[in-house]
């Protein structure tokens, strides 16, 4: 009814869905296998080719599998979840006479995310940081929460068939380009002479080449950048601030990072919000559903991963089909991972075994921000363990197994005196402009029942 009260408060107990916080859960250690590369490696002394960190029969294995099953599909359960979030936030925002306080509170929420967001980058330094980027994306998401879930599954394609446009350009662009470095070689070896423009396309065309030759050092300008952010790392904290700031502004900054990083987001979890819609990522439909659903988008995720990595194992200047699909396999294994991890959640065995992950994904931003600090301001810092630039992609894959245990057991054991994760607790406690409930109080028994002495 018109001027009806409403009562808001976190979502807690019953009315919590498990299968959501097991992969909120899932998803937020996982990503810790596509983070740690970049934060305890110098990344340029690789970034022109995977080998050049190190590249034994594990490390080939390892980065393979990582980049079929995983790679990105953590950051795609966490867009789904996010707009599946949306839904279950906004529940009381679905009438003609929709009360103004959800939509206050939702926007106060997401606005406190980017100022997190912002904390994280400049304050923990991590570059990679999504809270902005999510935060920035959930304001775009309000006004679509009863569209349609075909149109908003429509939507959500957006960014998918953008990266397969983009991706035919480039293919074609690399493909002509090797068309004419190849006339231009041949001229050249006929003995003609070339023009200014001629020798710059071959001699930028050569440098990339022997990039790929690892018997050959890096450029000197790919060494002094190596040089430069090997100093950083280990002049100091504020030296490795500084260079940090540098390399965030110079991608999510200056450049579009910001912008393709939240356009891709405001997709997918388009996505997650029709997803909710078809009751398909909170557990509602059925087990021969999510069977058949996982072995689809398996076979279509992981067949197109599958086959860009192999392009990616030739180690040459040929144009890749996966620039052109990467987008579309990135979604396809995500919903085979939704379907996978709801399969598992209708079984007893399969519950028992995903229950750990409920508490993680309960405090999913503390455990997100912890590991930040955690690894970046101690296991890889000169002043904590200095461990940065020691380990190859099996090793790092390793250490990442290692901290996610940690980080499982201290979960699980937070959750069972507090009711929410410390920075839950204060973006819950400003959002709603009182103090949140946090330490986890004894359940008193019921009057008439029989209680231990």
């Amino acid at each position: 009814m018109a001027g009806e009260a409403v009562e808001l408060g976190p979502v807690r107990g019953r009315a919590r869905i498990d299968v959501l916080d097991v992969m909120r859960g899932i998803a937020i250690l996982g990503i810790l296998y596509m983070n740690i590369p970049y934060m305890g490696t110098n990344v340029v002394s690789w970034m022109a080719d995977i080998r050049r960190l190190s590249w034994s029969a594990a490390d080939q294995a390892t980065w393979a599998t990582i980049a079929i099953i995983w790679d990105g599909t953590q950051r795609g359960l966490f867009e789904f979840l996010f707009g599946a979030g949306v839904m279950v936030f906004t529940a009381k925002a679905m009438r003609p006479d929709d009360p103004v306080a959800v939509a206050d509170l939702y926007y106060r929420r997401n606005l406190l995310l980017v100022a997190f967001g912002l904390i994280d980058i400049f304050i923990v330094a991590w570059i990679g940081d999504i809270l902005l980027a999510y935060g920035l994306s959930a304001l775009f998401l309000f006004p679509f929460r009863k569209a349609p879930a075909k149109a908003l599954l429509a939507m959500g394609m957006g960014f998918a068939a953008f990266v397969a446009v983009s991706g035919a350009i480039e293919y074609n662009e690399r493909t002509t380009t090797i068309h004419k470095v190849a006339a231009l070689e041949a001229t050249q070896a006929q003995g003609a002479k070339l023009n200014d423009a001629d020798k710059k396309t071959l001699s930028d065309w050569q440098e990339k080449r022997d990039a790929y030759d690892l018997s050959k050092p890096p450029s000197k300008k790919a060494q002094a950048m190596i040089d430069a952010e090997r100093k950083a790392h280990v002049a100091g904290p504020w030296v490795f601030l500084k260079n940090n700031w540098g390399v965030w502004n110079k991608v999510f900054g200056d450049g579009n990072g910001t912008f393709f990083t939240v356009l891709e987001a405001v997709c997918a979890m388009f996505i997650g919000m029709a997803l909710w819609k078809w009751g398909v990522i909170q557990g509602e439909r059925s087990t021969r559903f999510y069977a058949v659903t996982a072995i689809v988008a398996y076979a279509v995720g992981c067949g197109l991963r599958g086959w860009g990595a192999a392009e990616t194992f030739r180690f040459d200047m040929a144009p890749k089909a996966g620039w052109i699909t990467e987008e579309f396999a990135r979604l396809a294994v995500t919903l085979g991972h939704v379907a996978l991890f709801n399969l598992a959640m209708k079984t007893g065995a399969g519950r028992s075994l995903l229950a750990p992950f409920k508490a993680v994904g309960r405090m999913a931003f503390s455990i997100y921000v912890l590991t930040s600090v955690v690894t970046l301001w101690f296991i890889f810092a000169p002043w904590g363990l200095d461990l940065w630039d020691r380990f190859g992609w099996a090793q790092l894959a390793l250490a990442a197994s290692v901290i996610n245990l940690f980080m499982l057991v201290f979960a699980n054991v937070w959750m069972r005196f507090y009711v929410s994760g410390p920075l839950e607790w204060v973006w819950r406690s400003l959002a709603y402009g009182k103090r949140q409930p946090f330490v986890r109080r004894p359940v008193k028994p019921s009057v008439g029942t029989l209680a231990p002495a």
